[in-house]
């Protein structure tokens, strides 16, 4: 069977629900790394929280407590990457014998189709979280620079290369915080492009379901109105007036 036989056992309907998957997963990236300066994400505002926190890493002693946040977010990183490695090789496994998730498939989806047709949308699948697999892990690496970093911050606030190093360890910090977020936007469209085995109307649902859950989470959760609420007298709490 060649490739064009192969897509062409796919309806149109199946092209358009992948290709809004694709888009909306590039869209909502987009919106989350890039908002409005009037209603920045809980993403964006975090990112105000990771540079305080290295300035008041500074003249923390010891700095026992911010390795062991440093230590949680590396921890929680390599659970995710570890677990995503898990998915893969299960996902690898159902590939070499996919005769189960035909039976199971086919029943709920009611859809009798050949086996190839199970298999591709099994790899889509597969891309997607080997996509957040990879990112997880440069989260990871990053984490590890971000430690090296702040390691390298002197002692001494007096010292005219501690405040320059803190500010670097955050600028890593946040770069490896926007790498951990895309690898669990790749792992909640992985889910969403698992409801293609039930048919392409499924996945339609649970593309945007997905997106709404990701929007809600970013912009109208009640975490983004406590990251929002300035405590009384803390000017620098506030956030960033739009340009």
């Amino acid at each position: 069977m060649t490739w064009n036989e192969r897509f062409a056992l796919f309806t149109p309907l199946d092209a358009a629900a992948l290709a809004l998957m694709i888009l909306s997963w590039i869209a909502i990236s987009y919106i989350i790394e890039n908002p409005p300066a009037r209603h920045p994400s809980v993403s964006i505002l975090t990112n105000r929280f990771r540079r305080d926190w290295m300035r008041e890493m500074v003249t923390r002693q010891p700095r026992l407590f911010d390795s062991q946040v440093l230590s949680l977010m590396r921890q929680g990183t390599a659970f995710f990457a570890s677990g995503t490695m898990i998915a893969i090789g299960g996902g690898l496994a159902l590939i070499g014998n996919p005769e189960p998730l035909v039976d199971v498939a086919g029943d709920l989806s009611l859809i009798n189709a050949p086996q190839v047709v199970w298999e591709i949308k099994l790899v889509v699948v597969l891309v997607v979280l080997s996509h957040a697999f990879l990112k997880f892990v440069w989260a990871h690496r990053l984490f590890g620079y971000c430690a090296i970093l702040m390691a390298a911050v002197p002692n001494d606030p007096d010292d005219p290369a501690a405040y320059p190093r803190a500010a670097q360890a955050a600028e890593i910090s946040i770069t490896a915080a926007r790498a951990f977020n895309k690898a669990m936007r790749a792992t909640y469209f992985s889910l969403a492009s698992a409801a293609w085995l039930l048919g392409a109307v499924p996945l339609i649902v649970a593309t945007v379901l997905t997106v709404g859950m990701l929007w809600r989470r970013e912009f109208a959760s009640s975490s983004r109105k406590a990251l929002l609420e300035v405590p009384h007298g803390d000017v620098s709490a506030r956030p960033p007036k739009p340009v």
